[in-house]
């Protein structure tokens, strides 16, 4: 048997079991407002068959995790499809947990897409089995990874249980303006999932279209001996390019749109070999995140969180907020062991020093201290209900950033990919 194969196909039935486990559970909320029956029954009735899906989708993702695992020879977490796929896999099994103490089914409604988007952002990476570098070769590969994904799960279950709880009170017909700052907060948080779902979908589709175009910089090197060479860099996009590379030449583009060159150039300050790459993949992320939401906006003809909170009706603020802080306290004394203390220990083993001040480690520092500032004004200060759903919808937004701002904006020796 090709476990490789098999592993694959698992994943993208795990994924389809996984779309249609949030449309049950979609069933459940809505499905309160026009069932002839008691609308409690129904929704506990849908929200049982959505729940059952989750798990069967969970079982066909660790059967891929472990074909994978067996196939590839090495545990699957060693580059960014790997890593994200796994992500996806940790924060179902949170959300099952979770689900399993509170039984919420409109946990699901945002749980779900989460998990969705994670596992649609790896299919964005090359997907090939490849042999470990000598850094990765090491047990503390599935020790630090495992543990710090594990702990970035429960975040996700918190920020969805935040963002919840944010749809569910904030005042959308209020005209004061604290009310109107808390509206903008939330369809901002929104905005941002948008822009999450643009890039995700633009560089899968053309991607998948073979789009390509291509810039090349011809320099005269020095070489030790004294004489010069010609030595031509390359470098590829994969969206097509409204900005090109600073000081690089247009050799091929695929036309788009019409458009069959860069609008314009990259200024100097972005002379890395891969910066215009990236701002030109940022471009792309705003204008069609920015795009969907306003046509989604306009179809509903209100603000969406507006849209969103009429299903939120019958939801009890505490369960929604003792949801999030109970998530966000499990998993980050995991996360303080896997992507610090585990990693430091691996770092000194395979780099020789704990901490070397790379920007995934600076950022996994950064979302480490905010949740510790978050358990401090919970338990400390007493900061519950929509202050600490804001951190908990603040903190994962960070937590996102790390995982694909920083690989998308920032090199460094954890980054994966530059789309």
């Amino acid at each position: 048997m090709n476990w490789l194969n098999f592993s694959g196909n698992a994943l993208l039935v795990s994924f389809v079991i996984y779309c249609v486990a949030f449309l049950v559970f979609v069933l459940s909320i809505a499905g309160k407002t026009w069932s002839n029956r008691d609308p409690e029954v129904h929704a506990r009735k849908w929200g049982r068959a959505a729940y059952g899906l989750s798990v069967l989708g969970l079982v066909s993702q660790l059967l891929y995790f472990f074909t994978r695992w067996y196939g590839g020879g090495h545990i699957p977490t060693s580059n960014m499809f790997e890593f994200m796929t796994m992500l996806g896999m940790m924060i179902m099994i949170a959300f099952i947990i979770v689900y399993a103490i509170y039984r919420t089914p409109v946990l699901g409604v945002f749980a779900l897409p989460v998990v969705v988007l994670i596992i649609a952002y790896a299919a964005v990476f090359p997907n090939e089995v490849q042999p470990l570098i000598p850094a990765l070769q090491s047990y503390w590969l599935k020790i630090h990874v495992t543990t710090a994904a594990a702990g970035e799960a429960f975040f996700a279950v918190g920020f969805a249980a935040g963002l919840m709880y944010l749809i569910r009170t904030v005042n959308f017909q209020g005209k004061t303006a604290s009310d109107r700052k808390e509206q903008r907060g939330v369809e901002f948080t929104l905005l941002i999932i948008f822009m999450l779902i643009a890039f995700i979908a633009s560089v899968f589709t053309f991607n998948a279209a073979g789009y390509e175009a291509k810039f090349v910089k011809e320099q005269i090197m020095a070489k030790e001996d004294g004489t010069q060479q010609k030595v031509s860099q390359t470098v590829t996009y994969v969206l097509p390019p409204i900005v090109a590379p600073y000081q690089m030449t247009l050799e091929s583009m695929d036309t788009f749109l019409g458009m069959d060159k860069p609008l314009f150039t990259a200024p100097s300050w972005m002379s890395g070999e891969n910066a215009g790459r990236k701002f030109n993949t940022v471009i792309w992320t705003v204008l069609i995140g920015v795009l969907l939401y306003a046509l989604l906006r306009l179809i509903l003809r209100k603000p969406i969180g507006q849209a969103i909170s009429p299903i939120m009706k019958g939801m009890d603020p505490e369960d929604l907020d003792e949801i999030g802080y109970r998530s966000i306290a499990i998993g980050y004394p995991i996360f303080t062991l896997g992507a610090l203390i585990f990693a430091m220990i691996w770092a000194h083993k395979a780099w020789g020093r704990f901490w070397g001040w790379d920007p995934k480690e600076v950022w996994a520092l950064i979302v480490w201290l905010f949740y510790a500032v978050f358990l401090h004004l919970r338990l400390s200060r007493g900061w519950q209900g929509k202050r600490s759903a804001w951190l908990a919808v603040i903190g994962f937004i960070v937590v996102m950033f790390t995982l694909v701002g920083v690989n998308l904006v920032i090199a460094g020796l954890h980054s994966y990919s530059g789309v």
